[in-house]
């Protein structure tokens, strides 16, 4: 009986610990639905084709980019411009990367979830040309 009761009392305390984990995790902002919003960009000579790039928060994102002319890249920060980087992430990303590359001729597909309103400014970070340092555009976020 007290073999009984010891893991009784295991399950029981194993449950009410799982529980105080889950409750303390932090909040963010799910899904709304199953929805996905696409977004097909076109990379060219120090342009992005869709700019700004309008969202609405806790939909998930599918940005289609495509380097039309040679290669690109894609850069953007988790938080809304002018935030600090103390802030909590305003978009995440299925994948962490600092930089997309964007192959010519090639999509690249990146996935996100915003869950902080605010613009967002992307910019090209691979060395393209004169008018690289141009190259950029904005993604807002909607409430």
């Amino acid at each position: 009986m007290k073999k009984i009761t010891k893991c009784f009392s295991f399950f029981v305390s194993a449950a009410l610990l799982a529980l105080i984990t889950f409750f303390s995790l932090p909040v963010s902002v799910g899904a709304k639905s199953q929805d996905v919003q696409v977004v097909e960009i076109t990379a060219k000579k120090y342009e992005y084709s869709t700019s700004p790039v309008h969202v609405k928060v806790g939909t998930k994102v599918e940005l289609k980019i495509t380097a039309i002319d040679h290669d690109h890249g894609f850069k953007i920060g988790t938080a809304p411009d002018g935030a600090s980087f103390r802030d909590k992430s305003g978009l995440v990303f299925t994948s962490e990367q600092v930089c997309w590359e964007l192959k010519k001729g090639e999509t690249t597909v990146i996935e996100f979830l915003p869950q902080t309103p605010g613009t967002y400014t992307f910019k090209c970070c691979h060395t393209c040309g004169l008018g690289h340092k141009g190259m950029k555009g904005q993604i807002v976020v909607e409430p």
